[in-house]
């Protein structure tokens, strides 16, 4: 005799499936072009040899970063402040911008901070225990029972990994509403007696910021629905990028080999994913990928043209903010759903982060 499920549960399962509601973004108080960073280089770099400096500035002007924000003010940045110090400033603006950003996307969905049923806060710049969410529950007094989840060591990949975890949870548990809270502070992470390339190069890409995600498995929610979701973990692959805990803080691990390690491996990272969903890359009309740098991003650009296919926002959101770590690839989603993509249209969200790692989210729209 076999089991069959009652019709209204049919119904429900049918139904349900996992939305993006909104997203929205925060930018700290503190901003430079990068041509008004020029001058901190020029002091920063007293000693130096002078071709060095002048490689030092290329990289800056050459970064396709025209504007970055950041928690501190760039005298600070530049200044020999202990990691104590620099960790203090951390917390403090992460929660101030954390909490900004969740009010910001709530009021944007109608939402009210009670009826949020799952927490997810990520960040890699910083360290401090409570973790963000156990502010964020006291500052918009969240339910006492609402379920976090610190995502703390998962670097640029980190924003896709928190909607992945959101997703998973949500499938599970019908009706219920998550956000994912993404705030970095990369500058804070700057080495002042660090002339090394991987120093110079995340200093000349990063900038600061934060971003919200609000996501639903409840009926009465519209937005982009999540398709699927998978993570690809590249073996023997630790060295690629990550912090190293000094004494001074956290050191900027990040290996030149990068660029060619994502084009090597990119057929496996994407293919087999679209394949087990019946689609080719020819079927995506949007590309949401985090913008990791310009030789990241170039890299990517390459393996798409081909097809017809472009990452504008990408290369927009790197050139007005920089890469801010796990956020970003949240700031692309933003700027693609502000164009109210046309229904059905299918787009792949995409970053890499420490491990090495890729983290792939498929969305209808």
């Amino acid at each position: 005799m076999g089991f069959s499920l009652p019709m209204d549960c049919k119904k429900r399962g049918e139904k349900m499936s996992v939305k993006i509601k909104s997203v929205s973004k925060q930018l700290p108080k503190y901003s430079r072009t990068t041509e008004e960073i020029i001058p901190f280089l020029d002091a920063w770099l007293i000693g130096q040899d002078s071709r060095f400096i002048k490689k030092v500035k290329k990289i800056f002007e050459g970064a396709a970063v025209d504007k970055r924000y950041s928690i501190m003010d760039p005298i600070e940045v530049f200044s020999n402040t202990s990691f104590e110090e620099r960790n203090d400033i951390y917390v403090r603006e992460v929660i101030q911008l954390g909490t900004k950003v969740l009010e910001k996307a709530l009021a944007k969905s109608n939402w009210n901070p009670e009826d949020l049923d799952y927490i997810i806060t990520v960040s890699c710049t910083g360290i401090m225990i409570p973790s963000l969410d156990a502010y964020l529950i006291n500052k918009l007094k969240l339910r006492q029972d609402i379920v976090r989840l610190p995502v703390t060591e998962m670097g640029c990949a980190a924003g896709i990994s928190g909607i992945i975890y959101a997703k998973n949870f949500l499938k599970a548990n019908p009706g219920k509403r998550a956000a994912v809270i993404a705030v970095e502070s990369p500058t804070a992470t700057f080495q002042l007696d660090d002339f090394s390339m991987a120093n110079i190069v995340s200093a000349a890409i990063f900038g600061d910021g934060a971003a919200c995600v609000l996501l639903s498995s409840h009926d009465d929610d519209e937005g982009p629905e999540i398709l699927d979701e998978e993570m690809y973990h590249f073996y023997d692959a630790e060295h690629l990028m990550g912090f190293k805990l000094t004494n001074s803080g956290l050191q900027m691990i990040l290996d030149i080999d990068v660029p060619v390690t994502i084009s090597n491996h990119f057929p496996d990272i994407i293919n087999p994913f679209l394949d087990k969903n019946n689609l080719k890359m020819e079927d995506l009309n949007h590309l949401i990928f985090h913008p990791g740098g310009k030789k990241i991003v170039q890299t990517v650009e390459n393996l798409f043209s081909d097809l017809g296919k472009n990452i504008d926002d990408t290369k927009e959101v790197l050139r007005s903010y920089g890469n801010m770590s796990s956020a970003t690839v949240l700031y692309v989603l933003e700027q693609i759903m502000d164009k109210k993509p046309n229904k059905d249209e299918i787009g792949l969200m995409l970053s890499f982060g420490p491990g090495f790692s890729a983290q792939k989210v498929l969305l209808r729209f």
